[in-house]
């Protein structure tokens, strides 16, 4: 008798192609999932390719901005994972346009074709929130459950790992700086997750494991301080720099400038986030909305930093510290 073998599912991911998007494609292609990477530039994408086995991975051109390429990206799509988000507002590149147009948009064209849908949105999403990035993330995750009411919502805290652009970039700041600033005094809370983690829990959605039609939020196992996480690095780059509290009056203005940049280190909108904590909620830990819930053991920052903040050390891979 003559077996029949099954095509593995298509998962269709926006913003395949960014930070977490190369982890999630990783995760995917690791299942045996067929995977379709949407994002503005694929001739910029050949990277993911290697990812998977040789035509797993097929990167797609698509903008979140233009609905027509949404509906052409997800045709016979059996999941579709939305990753898509903007730090700060450039050009065309607008809050309301990437997070709540471009969240609709994905989530319609799901349901048009009856695929299940992901979304990640970010921890501190909230309609009443000071920040517009916030606002802009609730209002998408509203528009998302609006049109498919089973769709699965993360919302991770900090991400780290290999390409992010906190630790990375202030590991690349003390190399030539003195001192290393701490806005609004280094208070601010954070819970800092492994992107390898978060991608395992998204791709977990595809698996069908967990429960649909609820928000998850994800924090990795410790609560930091931004003081204590640059700590953490200065440890793991072995280089001593001045820890310099910026109070928010000095911040407010130092950000009213660097907005102005094309690619800004500090936005006031982002200075609104900074103000309100980045943790997991107790409500999320009670219900189980959590890696606790999902059955996943997230990963320590000291286990993972080193192994990619090296090459920030005075000299690389070969610094060795001293046995104490």
């Amino acid at each position: 008798m003559t077996e029949i073998l099954q095509t593995p599912k298509l998962v269709v991911v926006f913003g395949g192609s960014g930070f977490v998007g190369r982890h999630v494609v990783r995760a995917l292609a690791r299942r045996g999932y067929r995977v379709r990477a949407a994002c503005r530039r694929p001739d910029l994408a050949g990277y993911l390719q290697p990812l998977g086995n040789v035509g797993q991975v097929q990167p797609i051109q698509a903008n979140v901005r233009v609905r027509w390429s949404v509906d052409n990206a997800v045709q016979d799509a059996d999941h579709v994972i939305n990753l898509v988000g903007i730090l700060h507002e450039g050009g065309r590149q607008r809050f309301s346009a990437v997070h709540e147009f471009g969240a609709r948009a994905i989530a319609e064209a799901a349901r048009a074709v009856g695929a299940g849908l992901t979304h990640v949105s970010a921890l501190g999403a909230d309609l009443n929130s000071a920040s517009a990035y916030a606002r802009s993330k609730a209002r998408g995750e509203k528009a998302v459950l609006e049109t498919v009411k089973d769709a699965v919502i993360f919302r991770p805290s900090i991400n780290f790992g290999p390409e992010d652009e906190f630790f990375n970039r202030f590991a690349n700041m003390a190399r030539y700086s003195p001192a290393l600033p701490l806005i609004g005094g280094g208070g601010t809370k954070f819970q800092p997750v492994y992107v390898g983690d978060v991608a395992e829990a998204i791709a977990s959605s595809v698996d069908g494991t967990i429960e649909r039609g609820r928000i998850y939020e994800l924090g990795g196992p410790e609560v930091l301080t931004f003081k204590e996480c640059m700590e953490e690095l200065l440890a793991v780059i072995d280089r001593k720099r001045l820890l310099l509290p910026v109070p928010w009056w000095l911040a407010s203005l130092q950000a009213s400038i660097l907005g102005l940049l094309p690619n800004p280190l500090l936005t006031r909108d982002q200075l609104a986030q900074l103000r309100q904590h980045n943790i997991v909620s107790e409500t999320a830990e009670r219900e189980g909305r959590t890696f606790a819930g999902l059955g996943i053991q997230p990963q320590l920052l000291s286990v993972i930093l080193p192994s990619y903040l090296w090459r920030f050390r005075a000299a690389g891979q070969f610094q060795r510290k001293p046995a104490a």
